[in-house]
């Protein structure tokens, strides 16, 4: 069976071997029933879900012809790397000196891996991820994370 569609037949496999992995992982939860449901009952559903959407784009990526056969082309290592030490960067900072300073780090350098970095933009994006999950995360969820550097709280 030749591909006609590399993309979305590695984007079709990858979303089976995710869901499947997050319905297989699900089942060592209790699943509850439908009026009350347990806490394995979600992410079973949903990666059977996802399991389901990647088997069809899957089907289609193998009849659906595509011009050029839509090829995946390099991978962006130096991108990938910048945003994946952004995130670890972000992981390390977080209880050392807070959100508040800790998710504008991430945003900018994980923006750096972008060709089309614009300052204005990363800055506004910071205020307004920063502000939005603060009001989700803190205020809304009653999760403890530190906001400030604990320099400044003690």
């Amino acid at each position: 069976m030749k591909i006609k569609s590399e993309k979305d037949f590695w984007s079709g496999l990858m979303f089976v071997v995710v869901g499947v992995v997050f319905a297989w992982g699900a089942t060592t939860y209790s699943f509850g029933s439908s009026a009350r449901p347990g806490p394995g009952y979600f992410p079973f559903g949903l990666g059977i879900i996802l399991a389901l959407i990647g088997a069809l784009i899957l089907f289609e990526s193998l009849t659906i012809e595509v011009e050029g056969g839509e090829k995946i082309g390099e991978w962006p290592l130096k991108q990938s790397g910048v945003i994946l030490g952004a995130v670890a960067l972000f992981g390390l900072l977080l209880p050392k000196i807070g959100m508040a300073v800790a998710l504008p780090v991430l945003i900018i350098v994980s923006s750096l891996a972008s060709g089309e970095f614009n300052w204005k933009e990363v800055l506004l994006n910071s205020v307004i991820l920063t502000v939005g999950s603060w009001a989700i995360f803190i205020k809304g969820l009653g999760l403890t994370i530190p906001l400030w550097p604990a320099f400044l709280t003690a």
